[in-house]
């Protein structure tokens, strides 16, 4: 890229970044930090993003992130798990914004935690940790946060599974999803009733100008989670919950 291009550039994306941290009135650094995670996500071998094109870092991956500040659940959380966290998203971005809360990324892959570690780092961040484990194989992360967060993890009743042994009650999980889907959403429901979480309505977001079929969902959890969750590594997704039940005139057709 020539000089002058790059100068052009750099100078759209430090004004965009502003515009983020405005729009969600961070605090003094924020935009600093940030600026780090999307270099690091960027030009960071490890990391584990198909992304590379700076200002589509941005969009999908910072300002995708950052859109969950626009639920309380998430402004107010103090201890944060975010499960899958992949190449730290949305967990850093949150960790950034929310200087008050501690924020664990789980994943199980030791070479993305690599990456966790190295973004964590440049970013100067002080309230985030790598946890390189399964969620269903963690105990001491039981019943013990406030949110969850999940992002391009599972399907949602697989989420579900994941994330409500690992809340307290009341604590919400997070999940953000693309377009809606009927059935996913009716096996989720029925996994969630079953895990001790309540499922809302999604809600659609605009993480940036032009995104199209963006959603949050959040699922509450308003009772405790059955002792037989966590099921072993690999079940959730093996025998998901929430399958549509066989009707019972299924038995007659043979």
């Amino acid at each position: 890229m020539k000089p002058r291009a790059a100068g052009v550039l750099e100078r759209d994306l430090t004004e965009s970044l502003s515009t983020l941290t405005r729009r969600y009135s961070l605090g003094a650094g924020a935009q600093a930090q940030l600026s780090g995670l999307l270099r690091a996500l960027v030009e960071d071998p490890l990391a584990s993003t198909s992304i590379r094109d700076p200002r589509r870092v941005l969009e999908d991956h910072l300002a995708d992130s950052l859109v969950a500040l626009e639920l309380h659940e998430v402004r107010d959380a103090g201890l944060i798990a975010d499960l899958g966290a992949g190449a730290g998203v949305p967990g850093l971005p949150l960790a950034i914004a929310l200087p008050q809360a501690r924020v664990s990324l789980v994943e199980s892959s030791a070479r993305k935690c690599e990456f966790i570690v190295r973004a964590i780092q440049a970013c100067g961040l002080v309230n985030a940790a790598a946890v390189n484990t399964r969620a269903e194989a963690w105990p001491g992360g039981l019943e013990r946060f406030d949110l969850i967060t999940a992002r391009a993890v599972a399907p949602l009743a697989v989420v579900a599974e994941y994330g409500a042994p690992l809340l307290r009650l009341d604590g919400a999980l997070l999940a953000w999803r693309g377009r809606l889907d009927p059935d996913e959403d009716r096996s989720a429901r029925r996994a969630s009733a079953e895990l001790g979480l309540e499922m809302a309505d999604a809600v659609r977001v605009e993480p940036y100008r032009g995104a199209l079929s963006r959603h949050l969902q959040l699922m509450v959890k308003i009772a405790p989670t059955p002792e037989r969750f966590p099921r072993r590594a690999g079940m959730a997704r093996k025998r998901p919950l929430g399958a549509a039940p066989r009707p019972s005139s299924d038995r007659w057709r043979r």
